[in-house]
């Protein structure tokens, strides 16, 4: 049985200052991946989108492919199917990986700017770089959720955490948390996520997001890997509280990841559906809104559809519920069916009760 893990402050995390959880609008984490296409003109390009985009972050990954695989070639270390298919591990990781050299540059860059950046280490050195670098928090990728050493080792910098959890089931989440947790994290988000590339909406099976936030206590999000923004949207409605989304400036830019992200106008499309899907979902609440009480006057009510004159009595011909709502509400139809008028009242008339009379 999995309870919430009280040692981890779970109710929001902060980043650069900004909360994130229950009761702040969705944290958007635009994922550059791989998507510089080894061109640091493109990894400038990409974070100045992140913000004109209205993203709250961009992130990177740091690692040498060494860290992940080794240079075989041997039939485990093929990619067969996908987006990669034929590629050797060790490939794909050349191709894709930052150098080290840049993440000084961007992370000073992104600073310039404004905007908040951190990255997904794959191992104790690429910790090391991104402390030097003052980052402000950490990513772990799903592939990585398994890695207990290394999300130990993260968690040590005291440092907020976020844990992608694909392909993880609910045994290895919660170990992860645990590790994290022995490692003395304070802050900690999992995010929902579908390892495939690109992934199926129909994958994502989105109600696990409000059993992961009741099983495990933390704050939730969804990284998503679909190739539109509808999946991530209506995340928001079930309480993800972050959004990652890969982005590119040209999803047919030919690099890895490329086909399977965001350009620039949906990334703003996303940042602000998300952001008014959270706006919508707004508190329980039965009582008029300030944008329909201007509208009010033109429900139905009770009106005279003839003249009628004083004394005589009411019947169903003289009276309909009509728009507009000046008159009684139709509930009183049957109440004033048989009552008096006090005096002469024209036709068009709203109908009130003060010039009517019971005859008892």
């Amino acid at each position: 049985m999995h309870g919430k893990n009280e040692n981890i402050m779970s109710e929001f995390i902060s980043i650069n200052g900004r909360k994130i959880g229950a009761g702040h609008s969705p944290y958007i984490i635009a994922e550059m991946s791989a998507n510089h296409n080894g061109d640091i003109s493109n990894a400038y390009k990409i974070i100045d989108m992140a913000k004109a985009s209205g993203a709250d972050a961009v992130k990177l990954q740091t690692y040498h492919p060494d860290m992940i695989t080794m240079n075989l070639k041997t039939p485990e270390f093929m990619i067969k199917g996908g987006l990669w298919d034929g590629q050797s591990l060790y490939e794909l990781y050349q191709d894709a990986f930052m150098p080290w050299e840049w993440h000084q540059q961007l992370f000073d860059y992104a600073k310039k700017i404004d905007i908040t950046i951190f990255s997904s280490p794959f191992d104790n050195t690429a910790v090391d770089l991104l402390e030097g670098l003052n980052t402000p928090a950490y990513k772990i990728a799903s592939f990585e959720v398994v890695d207990l050493p290394l999300i130990k080792y993260v968690a040590q910098t005291g440092k907020p955490i976020i844990i992608s959890t694909g392909m993880a089931n609910a045994d290895e989440i919660q170990e992860a948390i645990e590790a994290a947790r022995e490692g003395g994290c304070k802050e900690l988000a999992i995010l929902h996520c579908v390892s495939a590339y690109p992934a199926l909406a129909s994958d994502y099976n989105l109600r696990t997001l409000a059993d992961m936030r009741q099983k495990f206590g933390f704050v939730t999000g969804l990284s998503d890997h679909t190739i539109d923004n509808t999946t991530a949207i209506t995340s928001v409605a079930l309480g993800a509280s972050i959004i990652e989304k890969h982005v590119t400036l040209n999803r047919n830019g030919g690099g890895p990841d490329d086909s399977f992200s965001l350009e620039s106008e949906e990334l703003k499309q996303l940042c602000v559906g998300a952001k008014t899907a959270w706006q919508a979902l707004g508190k329980i609440d039965y009582g008029l809104k300030s944008s329909e009480k201007s509208n009010i006057k033109f429900r139905r009510s009770l009106y005279f559809i003839k003249d009628i004159k004083e004394g005589e009595v009411i019947t169903k011909d003289h009276v309909k519920s009509i728009r507009p709502g000046y008159g009684l509400p139709p509930k009183n139809l049957d109440r004033i069916l048989q009552m008096t008028c006090t005096e002469d009242v024209k036709k068009g008339t709203a109908v009130s009760f003060n010039f009517l009379r019971e005859d008892l």
